[in-house]
């Protein structure tokens, strides 16, 4: 933002803020994290072109241009587990993708025209997604644990971490309600239904935490 004032207003100002400003010294408290940095500069009225003078500049002779700029984040670090932890917790989640999409055509193979081929396959997929989503809440929660002081993107962990405990919960609820050879077409549409639920819900949370992270 940009005010003019007159010099002894601006020397005003300039001591105000110094006074202001929060100490990063005190006692028992470490402020770096907490200082708004000030960027004030000054340019006399002549210096700059006459059309943008204004009738204040003529009397006052100086314009002040503040700019607030925020503090870096916080540091926080980690422990060489933590970091073990997160690759195989990346590695877990780029598998997760391919797998629902072969797990949802698999589902649509059996819905049109089931067989004994396309069931074991599907349970093998939901085997292999179901071991996926086992490591993954270990190493995801594990490392939840380890980085709960850590302020930065606080909410977005937490949030990410909600949905994906939520996605279990629902590919269990999904297994549970798998329908026999002989299942109705009520127990089929449920458990078609809570699948997509649980695809959708965890792909919510892998999308948020891979754009949300960066």
């Amino acid at each position: 933002m940009t005010c003019r004032v007159g010099p002894r207003l601006f020397a005003l100002t300039t001591l105000l803020i110094a006074t202001a400003a929060p100490s990063t010294h005190a006692a028992g408290h470490d402020r770096a994290a907490d200082v708004t940095k000030l960027h004030v500069t000054f340019q006399p009225a002549a210096e700059r072109p006459t059309a943008d003078i204004g009738p204040i500049d003529f009397l006052s002779g100086a314009e002040v241009s503040v700019r607030i700029a925020q503090a870096p984040a916080v540091a926080f670090e980690y422990s060489e587990a933590y970091h073990r932890r997160a690759t195989i917790h990346r590695v877990g989640s780029i598998a997760m993708i391919p797998l629902f999409v072969t797990q949802g055509f698999l589902g649509k193979e059996i819905w049109d025209d089931a067989t004994s081929g396309k069931r074991k396959a599907h349970q093998i997929v939901a085997g292999a997604i179901g071991g996926l989503f086992a490591v993954n809440t270990v190493t995801g929660v594990w490392n939840l644990v380890e980085g709960r002081k850590d302020p930065n993107k606080r909410g977005l962990r937490i949030t990410h971490g909600l949905l994906m405990l939520s996605a279990d919960a629902l590919f269990l609820a999904t297994a549970l309600q798998a329908p026999n050879t002989e299942g109705t077409e009520g127990s089929r549409t449920n458990h078609r239904a809570l699948a997509i639920t649980s695809i959708s819900v965890a792909t919510t949370g892998y999308l948020i935490m891979l754009f949300g992270n960066r």
